[in-house]
Formats: structure tokens, C-alpha cells, sequence
């Protein structure tokens, strides 16, 4: 889940890569993209403002890709665009990419309302009713003594317990059932064909939306022009390498996606220079692996490495995403057996360069 937090791992040379709207919507109406293609945007708080959100005309209707966050701000925005540049016609069906509140967050609302079937990958629904599932609970011990060994102090630990479960306040009541998109799935939309390629990293079964016909690819968040997803360990799979899911997915989709497409993000513009910022990602996180191999010749924590990594000073309301990217490129390295971690008697993991 993006919420502006701008690290220091994307490439910040972007000259190859081209926008060529000058400005997007404003909020409640459209902009066309192609034949049959509308971008709207959804508000949201905090320095992004906005989630870019899509509408493809299907028969008397429209298929909605993506939903913006749960709440009555992005209620009235979608009121406000079906009375206006989506005319009033019913919801089809709706498309989410991946699981977190600013994607999936009105989907039950449009789905309920229109009697439509919500589409996304298997991992995405399932770990989404999980995630909501924690709403009310208090914090597991298991979680907490992971960010212990991280290096988290009795009040950043305290934070954390007063936040806990708060993912569900982003979400609408959640559909109840859903239909599976499988990577290489071959969905017809409306007039064109739309490839499924899903990433991971990010999320663990991000899909993207590819139409050869319109040389459109709808990205999500797997690939933004001006920011790097946040991709992070957490607590429940502690011993995680999503950095490397991350990588691997990004070579996959430059494999499989011609840099010729026009390229629409969750966040940001749309933009062509598909495969020059897939590789200004790749060369960003392989950068920052080596910086942080390079300090690691003394013993760190997690929280020890974050000026490695990032542009800004790291406070309580980043301390999260900051300390699970760490992790992320800390467990990438262990896995290339470049890094070994130990446990001292506190139960604080520090990590070292082998040899």
C-alpha cells in the first residue's frame, strides 16, 4: 500500500520516459485513453491524493479496474462519475489488481450495487479477508517479537500495538466470493482482449492488465513511474525474499510486454517507457543491496541500515514500511549468501557481511 513514501532506490533519471497527458482528471470526471477507455482518479490522504482507477466500456456498461479506498470521499466520487462521464450505465464488473485498501477498498460497494462479480487473483482475495480479519484484534506476541528483533524500541512497539488491525478501515464490506485471474488468462473485455501477467513482491499475486490491440498495459502498483512499491517482509512469513519475487516479476513482465505500450500506473501519470523503468527499478534495488552488503562489514539491525536505503528521515508513521523493506533487501541478501544474521541473548537480529 503506497502512501508517498519515497525511497532511494528508484532510479531518478526518467528522461527516457514520456507522459503524454499534460494533466489527469479532476475527481468525479474522465478522461479518455483509448477507444472504450476512461481514466478517473479517487481520493486519498496523505501526499499521493489520488489512486488512478479505470472504467473499459463492456456492452451497456463498464468494467471498473481498480476501486480507490473504502470510505464516503471515494463513495462520492464514483456517485459523481457514474452521473456524469460514465452516463449512468451499471458496473459489469470489477477487475482489482491486488489486495491493499486503496485498490480493493469500494469493491464490495460496486459489486453489491450493480449485482456485479468481483475479479483478482486467488492470493490477493484470500490474503485480503485475512488481513481484514485482524480488524479489533489486539497485536499478536508473534508480531511484536518480530519487530524486537528488528531493533524496535518499547515505544515504537507501543505504536505499533495501538495501530494494529487497522487494515479493514480502508475496505468496504468485502465481497463474499470472486472470480480467479491466472497469470496468462486471456479475459475479453468488451471490444479487446486483455492478458493477465501477474507480479509479486508487492503483493503476492499482482495482475496486471495487457491489450495488445490498445497497446495499454494497466500496471497497479508493479510498475510507477515516479515511485518505488513499497515491497517488504512482515510478520507472518518473517523468513520472506519478496525483494527477489519483486525482481524476477519485473524481468517476466519486460519479457512478456512490449515497450511500446502505454503504460497506466495506479499512482502518477500514464507514461511510455515501459522497459527503461523496468530498468531503472532493477538497477535501483541492485544498488542499494550492494550499499547495504558494504555496511554490513560491522554488525547492524534493521534499523540500523535505513540511511542506506532511504532519502528521509524515517518517523513512526514510516517506521513499518521502512523497516520492512529493510528486511526485504537484508533477507535477499542472506538468501544469495552474501549476508548471515544472528540472534543475541535479547532476542535482536544483527546482520553481517559472510566472511
Amino acid at each position: 500500500m503506497r502512501d508517498g513514501f519515497q525511497d532511494a532506490l528508484a532510479d531518478t533519471g526518467r528522461a527516457r520516459l514520456n507522459y503524454p497527458f499534460e494533466q489527469g482528471p479532476k475527481i468525479g470526471q474522465a478522461m479518455d485513453i483509448a477507444a472504450g477507455v476512461k481514466w478517473l482518479r479517487m481520493p486519498l490522504s496523505g501526499s499521493l491524493a489520488f489512486i488512478n482507477v479505470w472504467a473499459i466500456a463492456e456492452g451497456d456498461g463498464w468494467a471498473i479496474v481498480d476501486t480507490g479506498m473504502g470510505g464516503p470521499d471515494t463513495m462520492d466520487a464514483w456517485r459523481k462519475a457514474f452521473a456524469g462521464p460514465l452516463k449512468g450505465r451499471r458496473v459489469t464488473r470489477v477487475f482489482v489488481t491486488h489486495m491493499h485498501p486503496d485498490h480493493i477498498g469500494m469493491a464490495g460497494w460496486l459489486t453489491r450495487k450493480y449485482g456485479a462479480r468481483l475479479w483478482i487473483s486467488r492470493l490477493e482475495f484470500l490474503m485480503c479477508h485475512s488481513l481484514a480479519a485482524d480488524t479489533g484484534r489486539e497485536a499478536p506476541e508473534d508480531a511484536l517479537r518480530f519487530y524486537r528483533a528488528a531493533g524496535w524500541d518499547a515505544e515504537a512497539l507501543e505504536y505499533y500495538r495501538a495501530r494494529f488491525g487497522g487494515f479493514g478501515k480502508g475496505l468496504h464490506a468485502l465481497p463474499d466470493s470472486f472470480h480467479r485471474l491466472s497469470d496468462g488468462d486471456r479475459v475479453r473485455i468488451g471490444d479487446h482482449v486483455w492478458e493477465v501477467v501477474v507480479g509479486s513482491g508487492h503483493s503476492p499475486e499482482h495482475a496486471c492488465l495487457y491489450c495488445e490491440d490498445l497497446q495499454l498495459m494497466i500496471s497497479g502498483d508493479q510498475v510507477l513511474p515516479k515511485i518505488s512499491s513499497n515491497v517488504s517482509v512482515f510478520p507472518t512469513e518473517p523468513d520472506g525474499d519478496p525483494l527477489t519475487d519483486w525482481l524476477t516479476s519485473l524481468a517476466r513482465i519486460k519479457s512478456r510486454v512490449p515497450d511500446d505500450v502505454l503504460v497506466l500506473p495506479a499512482h502518477n501519470d500514464p507514461f511510455f517507457g515501459l522497459h527503461a523503468r523496468i530498468g531503472q527499478l532493477v538497477s535501483g534495488h541492485e544498488r542499494a543491496l550492494e550499499r547495504l552488503e558494504a555496511v554490513l562489514a560491522e554488525p547492524k539491525r534493521a534499523v540500523d541500515v535505513f540511511s542506506v536505503l532511504f532519502r528521509r528521515r524515517i518517523n513512526e508513521h514510516l517506521l513499518g514500511m521502512a523497516t520492512g523493506e529493510s528486511l526485504a533487501h537484508l533477507n535477499c541478501l542472506i538468501v544469495r549468501g552474501r549476508v548471515v544474521k544472528e540472534t543475541d541473548a535479547e532476542g535482536v537480529d544483527w546482520y553481517r557481511r559472510r566472511g
